[in-house]
């Protein structure tokens, strides 16, 4: 394995988060004789990012871990327009306020990873419509449109996907990487940025921004991707059956998030032990190490570790403590989603889609029938069969040996 001289990218690179880098050396030398503002943008166009974010999250973390200074950029001007990396149609348009209330929900998560202030490595977070907001059209293509071809432009992933399936395009769109180059430039001139990361996914992207720097500035800029994060699978990291993995507890009970975590692949242990908690290696290597039922007890410390990073430590001890509840004791816990059951009833496949477990009543007909739903210890039969309850009780609605949730009357 390749090692560094500067902690910023021995930690990295150890923990398995370099893929690509625009100038290794360079950015070794400069993170050993300085402070290195480093930043990664998200979009806001949910209230809550999801676990595909976690690892940029983390990049900011060991940042500041190593200690240099984490800046948040937060797309309220890109979220405007849509990212075309990765997408086949266009992102529908949010309301400004909206973009705000987004904003405002996603940065509580921050607030718990990294250390905001006033310090030199202290934790920022910025909103790129401050600044793109307010620029003239003709001044972004006077000074900044000049250093883009289109030629180059097209050559992107990003927008040859859209093109070789010929979903359309809007010139809105396409201006992105442009906005996301400016982004970059501003950056370094108003905070001494020196460091863009993210998902290999945006290696164009940032490199446009380095170059844009280099051609305006003449400043020395760097890049730094992670490696496309998948499960052992082949599953897209964050993604499930039944939806995103959502980071907000609004969104996702904290429960299901820890479950999430001690459900993951044999394979996958040491790894996301690395990426996503802060415990030693030598700590994870022996964990990764457990074999056969033992391995349980690294999924025990990865769920715990992440729960209680992204969640706080209370969500992480009441989950675990349902979870030991539910499969341990037979009894319901405390933290189990929770579904209100209307005086008429609910239909059993209707409950199993509102709760998320499937994701169409269609879906929940198939599970039934393939004997994986149970109310209580007794498995269902009929996909029709209507769940009534009286004032006061619950039922627990299992789907697999994963899934449970407490049914109570409305």
């Amino acid at each position: 394995m390749t090692t560094y001289d500067s902690d910023l990218l021995q930690v990295l690179n150890e923990r398995g988060y370099v893929h690509q880098l625009t100038d290794a050396e360079g950015l070794d030398a400069l993170a050993v004789r300085q402070t290195v503002p480093g930043y990664i943008g998200f979009d806001a166009t949910a209230p809550s990012l999801h676990v595909g974010s976690l690892v940029q999250i983390m990049m900011l973390r060991r940042l500041q871990q190593t200690g240099h200074k984490p800046i948040v950029l937060m797309g309220g001007a890109t979220t405007r327009i849509g990212d075309p990396t990765g997408r086949d149609e266009s992102r529908k348009m949010l309301s400004e306020d909206t973009i705000a209330e987004n904003i405002a929900s996603i940065r509580t998560v921050f607030e718990r990873v990294l250390t905001f202030g006033d310090g030199p490595t202290d934790a920022v977070m910025v909103d790129n419509y401050d600044w793109l907001g307010s620029i003239g059209y003709i001044e972004m293509l006077r000074e900044v449109g000049t250093h883009f071809t289109i030629n180059r432009m097209l050559s992107f992933d990003s927008v040859k996907l859209r093109l070789d399936r010929e979903q359309p395009m809007t010139f809105l769109e396409f201006n992105y990487m442009i906005l996301q180059g400016y982004d970059f430039r501003h950056l370094a001139q108003t905070m001494g940025a020196r460091l863009q990361m993210g998902g290999s996914d945006q290696w164009g992207n940032i490199v446009n921004g380095l170059e844009l720097g280099r051609r305006m500035d003449g400043v020395e800029l760097f890049g730094l991707t992670t490696p496309l994060l998948t499960t052992a699978d082949g599953g897209k990291m964050g993604k499930t059956a039944s939806g995103a993995v959502w980071l907000n507890e609004a969104q996702l009970p904290s429960y299901d998030f820890w479950q999430f975590w001690r459900n993951t692949d044999d394979r996958d242990v040491g790894k996301f032990l690395k990426l996503f908690t802060d415990l030693p290696l030598d700590e994870i290597a022996r964990l990764e190490a457990l074999e056969g039922s033992d391995i349980n007890e690294a999924k025990i410390v990865l769920a715990d570790e992440v729960t209680k990073l992204v969640r706080g430590e209370d969500a992480a001890v009441s989950a675990r403590a349902t979870a030991q509840q539910t499969f341990s004791g037979g009894g319901k816990g405390d933290d189990l989603p929770t579904l209100s059951v209307p005086a008429e009833g609910i239909r059993v496949g209707a409950a199993l889609t509102e709760l998320g477990f499937t994701k169409s009543n269609g879906e929940a007909k198939r599970k039934v029938a393939e004997g994986a739903v149970k109310l209580e210890d007794e498995t269902i039969s009929d996909p029709g069969y209507l769940i009534e309850l009286e004032e006061g009780a619950e039922l627990q609605l299992s789907l697999g040996k994963k899934r449970h949730a407490i049914l109570t009357r409305g």
